[in-house]
């Protein structure tokens, strides 16, 4: 690993009435079912911000922190939530007899456009609940209730909470984190590489049952709906909710990570931080492991209110 993240190489084109409008450079890393590096693009030695596909890691870390927590539970701690109904029931149920006003991420509206909607008709102001990583605060907030630490500065990285979180990042991805940020949740925000975030994700579905990693993998995978959402743009959900055994999970600045026992797992990076590329480049890296997303890694173009072309992958 190094100390610098390099940049990457062309992975997609935006076409529009058969122009080619855009590209998209990036890296990206696919493991075979065994870990070995099978393929590759750009730079998967130097350390990224995975931002939210650190969740999965960093809801094992509770765990062995000793949370306790249902499948459920698991699942809205390690989402990026549309803030649709159930995800906010969800939240408040984590929370258990911590107020919200513990939690330390920033108000917002729901990602939703039905739920900000249902939120603004109900005269209803920003909130750290709506937030899309409330969940994953929740839960740092039930494991420090559990072991009776302070809520207060769970935020900050020598807080215990926190230490847990870093030594459960740094024993999936097999790697120590070359960088310590802010998240923009405000959560500490550890970089790793492309491959020890792949190899993180394929750790998390082929640990054995019942372990930390595994319980985290499993709750995910049985409880898609509340890891992004069902509206058009919860692409985790809808991905996990058309092929059983897939562990995905999206972060921002065009970060995405998935895993499947059997075959293996990817990690990818858009370097300019665009999400519109990722489903493409996804489909082109499982397609190395006999994996086929179909329709799921179609991403259209539109014009004038009809389908004009498609983001592709070029890798």
């Amino acid at each position: 690993m190094s100390d610098l993240y390099l940049g990457g190489e062309p992975l997609a084109e935006v076409v529009r009435s058969g122009f080619v409008e855009s590209r998209h450079s990036g890296s990206v890393v696919v493991l075979d079912a065994r870990g070995e590096v099978t393929a590759w693009a750009g730079d998967v030695l130097g350390p990224v911000f995975p931002r939210s596909s650190n969740k999965p890691m960093q809801a094992a870390g509770m765990l062995a922190a000793g949370l306790v927590a249902t499948p459920a539970e698991l699942a809205i701690i390690s989402a990026s939530h549309r803030g649709q109904p159930v995800h906010i029931e969800a939240v408040r149920g984590v929370l258990a007899d911590v107020p919200p006003a513990a939690l330390g991420c920033p108000p917002d509206y729901p990602l939703s456009d039905d739920a900000r909607d249902a939120v603004v008709r109900a005269g209803e102001l920003r909130q750290p609940l709506f937030m899309n990583c409330s969940g994953k605060h929740a839960g740092m907030l039930r494991t420090c209730a559990a072991n009776g630490w302070p809520l207060a500065g769970y935020l900050d990285p020598a807080h215990p909470v926190q230490v847990a979180i870093r030594q459960a990042v740094e024993s999936l991805a097999g790697e120590p984190p070359a960088a310590v940020g802010v998240d923009g949740c405000g959560a500490p925000l550890l970089a790793v590489s492309l491959r020890g975030l792949a190899a993180a994700f394929l750790r998390l579905v082929t640990a054995e049952p019942g372990t930390a990693p595994r319980r985290v993998a499993d709750a995910m995978r049985a409880h898609p709906d509340l890891v992004s959402g069902t509206d058009a743009d919860g692409h985790d959900t809808h991905l996990m909710r058309a092929f059983p055994g897939l562990l995905v999970k999206g972060g921002a600045e065009g970060v995405l990570a998935a895993a499947l026992p059997g075959a293996g797992a990817v990690a990818l990076k858009i370097d300019d931080g665009a999400m519109r590329p990722r489903l493409p480049v996804l489909g082109a890296a499982l397609a190395r492991l006999g994996v086929s997303l179909g329709r799921h890694a179609d991403m259209p173009v539109s014009g004038g209110g009809a389908r004009v072309g498609q983001v592709r992958s070029v890798w």
